[in-house]
């Protein structure tokens, strides 16, 4: 049998870790419940954005938090189980054709949905285990572009589940700096 001079390797797969999507970079921003409100807004004032998506842990809240952002400038959708299969396909097709630029959703938009212009991830709520917050942070980054995943730590739980992210995907993810370079998260800068 002979061997090949060259040959081609291909990788696919639907969840890539940092190692492997280097152009996306991972923050975290350690602070009480009652300030998260706050901190995302500062964040939506500082940071360029193309798309954003913002993670949070139960449907009630999604609906709160959107209605938040809207009424203070930053026109955003929910999507969640709570809303009707027609009336979430809607909305994801609003986003997806860049119609509004900040959606707020469920772990029901963490798997699968690829947008291409979504370049920052917000974890408003820190998901349950290492799987979830993979598939989150991974709508940021995709297509081989650049992106920003942002996740904010309430207690010690939430600094456990990061501590594990840490190991499991060898990754270093670091408190977020007070200013970050526009060109590191999005193209074309």
């Amino acid at each position: 049998m002979r061997n090949p001079e060259s040959k081609q390797v291909l990788m696919s797969s639907a969840t890539l870790s940092k190692d492997i999507q280097p152009g996306l970079r991972q923050h975290y921003v350690k602070l009480r419940e009652n300030e998260k409100n706050r901190k995302l807004i500062d964040l939506l004032d500082k940071l360029e954005f193309n798309q954003v998506v913002i993670f949070v842990k139960s449907v009630q809240r999604c609906s709160v938090l959107c209605k938040l952002l809207t009424e203070q400038n930053f026109p955003a959708v929910e999507i969640h189980r709570g809303m009707p299969q027609e009336e979430r396909l809607a909305r994801y097709k609003e986003f997806k054709e860049f119609q509004t630029r900040i959606l707020v959703a469920t772990n029901l938009f963490g798997r699968g949905m690829d947008i291409e212009r979504v370049n920052i991830v917000v974890n408003y709520d820190m998901p349950e285990d290492t799987d979830t917050y993979l598939h989150r942070v991974a709508r940021a980054g995709r297509f081989g572009t650049k992106g920003l995943a942002i996740t904010f730590i309430g207690d010690e739980s939430d600094a456990a589940i990061l501590n594990e992210v840490q190991t499991r995907f060898e990754v270093q993810i670091t408190e977020m700096p007070d200013e970050i370079d526009v060109t590191t998260y999005i193209e074309n800068r």
